[in-house]
């Protein structure tokens, strides 16, 4: 980065408060080139302004934050996002590296400094990890293959997000409406899933999919 110039960040959370604390703390080094609520507005909002970085939540309302940095990725490749989150799962971290391509992991109770680091490392084209994630993969890379072997059904991105938008309740048209699908092909997600895990209800399919971690019960 040349001196003086100033990296072009892009928010994305659904909490006001929040993106105004980090604000003030990017503001420092960084140019604020918009705000998004939901990852829909959030990829919109990238192909337009082109920042230098998509700060994104993990866990916003309608489309994750995982399935929008996904889908940045693919649109805008020379846009980086850092995903911020509240969890340090290695499951969460590992999807986020490896499946939707983000630049870097962090979490929000890492101090402000560490923010600043990591805007300014994937900016750089290099990948940020947050001090306290970075043991979760260390840890999985030491383990035997064996161990590392997960036997759980594999599911495919798309399904992965069927799953997410039944364990929020949405119906059939509902999840068509968020992912751009038509109901029809909704409804054979959502019985391909059943097939796929040996389930018979929409309840087991919200079963399984809290155990897997999939979703989330606060």
């Amino acid at each position: 980065m040349a001196p003086g110039e100033r990296i072009r960040v892009l928010l994305a959370d659904d909490h006001r408060l929040l993106r105004d604390a980090l604000k003030s703390v990017l503001e420092k080094e960084c140019d604020i080139v918009g705000e998004a609520e939901d990852g829909e507005t959030a990829i919109e909002m990238a192909a337009r302004t082109r920042p230098d970085v998509v700060l994104m939540d993990i866990g916003m309302r309608g489309m994750g934050g995982l399935a929008a940095a996904r889908r940045i990725s693919e649109g805008t490749p020379s846009v980086k996002v850092l995903i911020l989150s509240q969890y340090d799962d290695e499951e969460y971290v590992i999807e986020a590296l490896e499946e939707a391509n983000a630049a870097g992991y962090l979490l929000k109770t890492d101090a402000a400094e560490e923010l600043l680091a990591a805007v300014r490392a994937v900016h750089q084209g290099r990948r940020y990890l947050s001090p306290s994630v970075a043991p979760v993969l260390l840890a999985r890379l030491r383990r035997p293959d064996k161990e590392r072997l997960d036997t759980t059904p594999h599911l495919t991105r798309r399904e992965r997000e069927v799953m997410r938008l039944i364990g929020e309740g949405a119906t059939a048209k509902e999840i068509a409406a968020r992912l751009r699908i038509s109901p029809k092909t909704a409804q054979v997600h959502r019985d391909n899933l059943k097939q796929k895990l040996g389930l018979r209800t929409t309840a087991d399919l919200v079963r399984w999919a809290i155990k897997h971690k999939i979703i989330r019960i606060e």
